[in-house]
């Protein structure tokens, strides 16, 4: 039974839709689509700001994880070396300290005054008094919170003076002084104090040991240390090594290069004093003889155990140690040790050998000698007057002048440099 007869289906035949579309309906449609979708706001999938902010974070914490971690291998590695550095000597260092006062507002006012002829405007900025220094051309120095003094050298670059105090019951003394009126201590307590010529060095006894260090300013960097003889004593650098006097009263010495070992025993037994280095490198110096009254000159050999290569016997020498080589090599200025007045002696190291000539050239010496050139020399003699040594003029009998130091308290000590 079928209530629509004709269809094999249940469908009935309704109206028909029409599916026929205007273009102005189907451009309006599409219009107001498109509007919709501009309209609504939809999130970006990717956020640029945010994206910015979340790896500059990434970054820092990485950066922070990497500090602490190079900041722990460092503290490890410095720990290692010191380590290290303990059992390279078998001893435990002294803390090696630069004592100083960093704040500008409490540095010394410049208090250097200078005088003499022709006044150096660098030395007027030197704050140097209670000791007093004096170039070999006759300008003076006064120092100020250092002193007193034994020794004085400029620095490498001319800023400032290493200076060397004189020995006390606690020791010696190393200070920075500076042009700007800082003044720094770098070594305290010390025992004798040795400074390369070109001040880029310096070797100390401390204790038990002896120890050399280079200087960096205002600081002492590259410590090495070695156990020496309980009288041995550094007395100059040959090059980068220590000439070390093993005992004062005794001849002796031995040649220590920092960092390379232990100090060598004695490299000779004839050695007694050292008077300073030639151009190619050898030393001048004092030997014993089979006289015990009696010593000679000699040029030794750093590279053969200090072995006399050339001697000469001819003056008398005091063994003060004190003496001083003209640059070209070619002159000693040197002590003699006959008679208690004594007086200086200029020796031409070209002859050096059987009979070697000296001539006298003054008072005796005390402290440093300074050649200015070739064949000018001063000195300071046992008043703290300043003695001027012409080569020519010496040598053909007339004596070196000598000239007062002005302004120079009775009690204080001229220490000769070698210019301001």
């Amino acid at each position: 039974m079928s209530g629509f007869p004709g269809r094999p289906d249940n469908l009935t035949d309704g109206p028909q839709r029409s599916y026929q579309v205007r273009p102005d309906e189907l451009e309006g449609a599409v219009r107001e689509t498109l509007s919709h979708q501009v309209a609504l706001a939809r999130p970006l999938p990717v956020d640029p700001a945010g994206h910015a902010i979340r790896r500059a974070n990434r970054i820092r914490r990485r950066r922070a994880a990497a500090g602490l971690a190079l900041a722990a291998v460092s503290t490890v590695l410095l720990s290692a070396g010191m380590a290290q550095f303990g059992a390279e000597t078998g001893r435990d260092g002294s803390p090696i300290m630069v004592i100083g006062d960093p704040d500008p507002s409490n540095r010394p006012n410049p208090t250097a005054s200078a005088s003499g002829p022709d006044p150096s405007p660098r030395a007027s900025t030197i704050p140097l008094s209670s000791q007093t220094l004096v170039s070999a051309d006759g300008r003076r120095l006064v120092l100020s919170d250092v002193g007193p003094a034994e020794r004085a050298q400029p620095l490498p670059d001319g800023d400032g003076w290493l200076v060397v105090s004189t020995p006390s019951t606690a020791g010696r003394t190393l200070w920075v002084v500076q042009n700007d009126g800082l003044v720094q201590v770098l070594l305290a307590g010390a025992g004798a104090i040795v400074l390369a010529p070109d001040s880029r060095q310096v070797a100390w006894r401390d204790g038990g040991d002896l120890l050399a260090a280079g200087v960096i300013g205002t600081q002492l960097i590259g410590a090495a240390r070695t156990p020496v003889p309980a009288a041995a004593e550094p007395v100059r650098f040959v090059g980068d090594s220590v000439l070390v006097r093993l005992d004062p009263s005794e001849a002796g010495h031995t040649l220590w290069r920092p960092g390379t070992g232990q100090l060598p025993e004695a490299l000779d037994q004839k050695t007694v004093n050292v008077y300073g280095r030639l151009p190619d490198g050898r030393l001048v110096g004092q030997i014993a003889t089979a006289d015990p009254s009696r010593t000679c000159l000699a040029v030794l050999d750093p590279a053969r155990r200090l072995t006399p290569v050339r001697t000469g016997c001819g003056p008398e020498l005091s063994r003060d140690g004190i003496g001083g080589i003209s640059a070209d090599g070619r002159w000693l200025l040197v002590n003699d040790g006959t008679g208690k007045a004594g007086r200086s002696l200029l020796v031409d190291l070209q002859r050096l050998g059987p009979g070697a000539p000296a001539v006298p050239a003054g008072p005796p010496m005390t402290g440093a000698v300074i050649w200015s050139n070739e064949t000018a020399a001063a000195y300071l003699d046992g008043t703290g007057e300043l003695v001027r040594v012409d080569v020519g003029r010496v040598r053909a009998g007339k004596p070196a002048s000598s000239d007062p130091v002005p302004d120079v308290p009775a009690d204080d000590r001229p220490v000769l440099v070698q210019s301001f």
